[in-house]
């Protein structure tokens, strides 16, 4: 997971209407070094469908595979990891159904990013970075200089999301 490259997110409500699985190959076959599922709408049958085609490919490409939110999920898919918001799970009851498995946690201060490692998580994602409209509410834009920030404070990896 500490390879670096395009961590690549897949979200059927911004497919442009092609299929998700379909978006799933090509940014495989583009390189994304990781691909996470996130989807915030739909039955749990439908995450479920669509997380073993996702796990199906990754696992064909080598490319970890990450849910997000949602670890009984994870679990069911054999994903390679978890990626939580900062309404989710805590990092410690995750761990706790996870294991070693990798954790990431969205979030959007100095003072989150430092908690988030302090607390076990393996990978901050941080933003959003610039203006983002594939959320309802989005936090503040947060800019490069403090992307620049958290990367100098963290030891873990950072991945800037939002609006890119």
């Amino acid at each position: 997971m500490e390879r670096g490259g395009f961590y690549a997110i897949v979200d059927p409500a911004h497919c442009g209407g092609r299929p998700p699985v379909d978006v799933a190959q090509q940014l495989l076959s583009g390189g994304a070094a990781l691909l996470q599922l996130r989807m915030k709408t739909g039955s749990d049958r439908e995450h479920v469908a669509l997380a073993r085609a996702l796990r199906e490919l990754t696992r064909a490409a080598r490319v970890p595979f990450v849910m997000n939110d949602r670890a009984d999920l994870a679990l069911l898919v054999d994903a390679d990891g978890l990626h939580l918001g900062q309404d989710d799970l805590s990092v410690a009851d995750a761990r706790r159904l996870l294991g070693a498995r990798q954790l990431g946690v969205s979030t959007h201060d100095v003072q989150q990013a430092t908690q988030a490692e302090r607390d076990g998580a393996d990978l901050i994602g941080f933003g959003p970075v610039f203006d983002t409209f594939t959320k309802e509410r989005p936090d503040p834009t947060v800019g490069l200089a403090t992307l620049a920030e958290v990367c100098r404070t963290v030891r873990v990896p950072v991945v800037a999301i939002g609006g890119l």
